[in-house]
């Protein structure tokens, strides 16, 4: 790793000088049009990422780069509003960085959620999914170099990545709000260029049923530092070549902000029952 742990240690230490003796439990990594539900965070305490020795800045289009912590729905939250990708020149272990940090400030649980393409054809854009797995051929390894004991153990263990129980609370949440929960596969793609059709019919032969630019990175270091994982995915549109239309940055902001109720309502309801 090129970042010694001194320098996560530095980074913590820093964000426990803004907050006092506040400990948040859950970490949130809010995704693309999804930074909302930082706004709507009880007595926040707003930290941008400039600040944070060893942060990385977060460039991509509706990411505000700041991280809010407080209460949302009964939780001590810890509120990643944007976060860092590897088309914007990161190495993973920046775009993960985050991650580590939180996680030496007490959480112990991650909330990751992304915007990304529905590649399943018997689902519909505007819908949110599940992640009960993730498909990652196409990048290095966070954990890549020299382990770093104090977070987690040379080799983990990814065959439940995201936590059964977490799972479980997501469909009871989804079930008492009336809400389509569509469960399945995430797979990671780097970008920033939208996936091709030949890309996205490889995609489906392989099980995946979205595709987006984000969260494996995240959700990799976070099991790595034994932190209990829940993921969503908002299908902002149909992924290429499903529709006889091109794709846009724009599409994906727009949908994210028309599903912004049903989303919000739904992750709430799932910390409300941590």
């Amino acid at each position: 790793m090129s970042y010694p742990f001194a320098d996560y240690k530095e980074s913590a230490d820093y964000i426990r000088s803004q907050i006092g003796t506040f400990t948040p439990d859950v970490a949130m990594v809010l995704g693309s049009g999804l930074g909302f539900l930082g706004d709507i965070v009880e007595n926040p305490i707003v930290i941008s990422y400039h600040d944070i020795p060893h942060f990385k800045v977060s460039t991509a289009p509706g990411h505000k780069g700041q991280l809010v912590l407080g209460t949302l729905a009964g939780q001590k939250v810890a509120v990643m509003q944007g976060r860092m990708h590897h088309y914007e020149g990161y190495s993973y272990e920046d775009v993960s960085y985050a991650v580590r940090v939180l996680r030496l400030l007490g959480c112990s649980t991650l909330v990751v959620t992304n915007a990304a393409g529905c590649v399943n054809t018997a689902w519909n854009a505007g819908e949110v999914m599940l992640i009960t797995d993730q498909i990652k051929f196409f990048m290095e390894s966070p954990l890549r170099g020299e382990n770093l004991p104090e977070f987690g153990t040379r080799f983990p263990d990814m065959s439940k990545m995201y936590t059964p129980a977490l799972q479980d609370i997501a469909r009871a949440s989804a079930k008492e709000l009336g809400l389509t929960l569509r469960e399945g596969v995430y797979c990671y793609f780097p970008g920033p260029q939208f996936e091709t059709p030949a890309e996205v019919r490889a995609v489906r032969v392989l099980g995946g049923d979205a595709c987006g630019m984000s969260t494996a990175p995240e959700a990799t270091a976070a099991v790595h530092a034994g932190m209990k994982l829940l993921g969503f995915t908002l299908l902002t549109n149909m992924a290429a070549g499903i529709l006889d239309q091109p794709l846009s940055g724009e599409e994906v902001n727009e949908a994210a902000e028309a599903a912004k109720d049903t989303f919000s309502k739904l992750v709430l309801s799932c910390l409300e029952k941590m």
